[in-house]
C-alpha cells in the first residue's frame, strides 16, 4: 500500500481535531449541488432471473416489504421536542443533569445551565435527523447509479426496489423534520465529500462499497442506536421501518461484492481497502456536530474536545462501526495485502467488531413481522 494518510484523508493523523474541524461547507446556502458522474451506463442482454439466487431472494423479499411512509406511520403523534430531549436524557443517564458526564470547569460551557443544555439537545436532534435525510438522498442517487452500472440483471432488479426505498426514506425524514422538529441543517461537509467521491467514481463496485457497505452500514448502526435510546414513539417506529429496509440494502452490497472481490488482484483490492478507510474516517468525522456548536456560539474545537472525553461518546463512535467491520471482513478487505485495513481499523479502535454477524446473514432479523403495527413496532 503506497498511499499515505495525507493522500487519503488530507491529514497525517486521523484524530487531528483542528484539521477535521477545518473542513466546512462553502456553499451551505445553495439549493442545488452538482457532481459529475463518470460512470458508463451498462445494458445486459442476459435476462435469466435467479442466476444469482441470493440476490433473487433479496429481490423477492424487497417486493413484499414495501411500506407507505405517508399512511403506515402515525403522523398524528404529538411531538414536544423539549420534552423528548428531557425524557431521552432521563432515560440515558438515570436522571442526571444534561452534560453532567463531562467536566466543563474553566471552559465556555461552565456557565451553561439547564436552559442551554436543553437548547443544545433540540439543536442536536435537528442536526442528526438532517444528516440522516441528506445521507438518504445520497443513497437515492447512488442506488439509481447502481441500476445503470451494475452488469447483472438480478442486481438491477433489486437495486430498482432500493431506489423506491431510498425515496421513501428521504420523504419520511424530511416530513419528520418539517412537521415535528424545529429546523434543519445543511449537509455536513465530511458527509458531502464522501458522497461526492462515491458518485464521481467510474467503477460500479466502488458505488456499492461506498454506499451499500460503508454509508448504509454506518446508518444501520446509527439508526439502531437511536431507536434504542429515543423515547419518542413516532421516531421509534419510523426508524424501525427504515432499519428493515437498510439491512436488506447492506446485504445487497455484501452479496454482490463477495463474488466480485474474489476475482480481484492485490492491487485492485488495495484500492478498495484505501477507499474503505477513507470512507470510515469521513463518516466518523461527520458526527462531531461542529455546526451545532457554532449555532450555540461555542468554539467547536473546545466543545468537541470536551465531549469526546465522555465515556458514552466514545462508545457511540465505536458502535457506529459494528456493521461495517464484519462486512469488510466478509468481503476479504480486512486481511488482503498483509492486513492493511485490519491495521487501520485497529488504529481507529473498531477492530473488535470483526466477528460480529455480517449483514449478508442477519438481514432477515431486521425484517418487519407480517402484520406489524404501530403498537408492535414501538414496543
Amino acid at each position: 500500500m503506497s498511499s499515505t494518510n495525507v493522500e487519503l484523508i488530507g491529514r497525517d493523523d486521523p484524530n487531528d481535531l483542528e484539521a477535521i474541524l477545518s473542513v466546512a461547507n462553502t456553499d451551505r446556502d445553495e439549493v442545488i449541488h452538482s457532481v459529475k458522474d463518470n460512470a458508463a451506463a451498462i445494458f445486459t442482454w442476459e435476462y435469466e432471473k435467479g442466476a444469482r439466487p441470493a440476490l433473487n431472494k433479496l429481490y423477492e423479499k424487497a417486493k413484499t416489504s414495501q411500506w407507505n411512509g405517508e399512511t403506515d406511520l402515525p403522523w398524528d403523534t404529538e411531538v414536544d421536542q423539549e420534552h423528548v430531549v428531557l425524557a431521552n436524557s432521563l432515560a440515558q443517564n438515570g436522571g442526571g443533569v444534561m452534560g453532567g458526564d463531562i467536566d466543563v470547569t474553566g471552559t465556555s460551557l461552565e456557565s451553561w445551565g439547564d436552559k442551554e443544555w436543553l437548547r443544545f439537545g433540540v439543536e442536536s436532534q435537528n442536526w442528526m435527523l438532517s444528516q440522516f435525510m441528506h445521507g438518504e438522498q445520497g443513497a437515492l442517487v447512488c442506488t439509481a447509479k447502481i441500476v445503470e452500472t451494475v452488469p447483472w440483471i438480478d442486481a438491477k432488479y433489486y437495486a430498482s426496489t432500493q431506489v423506491m426505498d431510498e425515496a421513501r426514506h428521504v420523504e419520511v425524514f424530511a416530513k419528520y423534520l418539517d412537521e415535528k422538529l424545529s429546523g434543519y441543517y445543511p449537509v455536513n461537509a465530511h458527509l458531502r465529500m464522501l458522497l461526492d467521491d462515491i458518485v464521481a467514481d467510474s467503477r460500479w463496485d466502488m458505488t456499492y462499497l461506498g454506499m451499500q457497505i460503508m454509508v448504509e452500514g454506518l446508518a444501520l448502526a446509527a439508526f439502531g442506536f437511536m431507536h434504542q435510546l429515543t423515547t419518542e414513539p413516532l421516531l421509534k417506529q419510523l426508524l424501525r421501518y427504515v432499519m428493515s429496509d437498510e439491512a436488506r440494502h447492506v446485504a445487497f452490497g455484501v452479496l454482490s461484492l463477495k463474488e466480485y472481490y474474489a476475482e480481484l488482484s492485490d492491487a485492485e483490492m488495495a484500492e478498495r481497502q484505501e477507499f474503505a478507510f477513507e470512507a470510515a474516517v469521513r463518516m466518523r468525522d461527520r458526527f462531531l456536530q461542529q455546526e451545532v456548536w457554532e449555532q450555540m456560539g461555542i468554539p467547536p474545537k473546545e466543545a468537541v474536545t470536551l465531549v469526546m472525553q465522555a465515556p458514552q461518546r466514545k462508545l457511540f463512535q465505536q458502535m457506529l462501526f459494528s456493521k461495517i467491520v464484519p462486512n469488510c471482513k466478509k468481503l476479504g478487505l480486512l486481511d488482503a495485502n498483509g492486513g492493511w485495513l485490519r491495521t487501520k481499523f485497529t488504529e481507529l479502535e473498531v477492530i473488535q467488531f470483526e466477528d460480529w454477524a455480517d449483514t449478508g446473514e442477519e438481514y432477515e432479523a431486521f425484517a418487519l413481522a407480517e402484520g406489524e403495527t404501530t403498537a408492535t413496532a414501538t414496543a
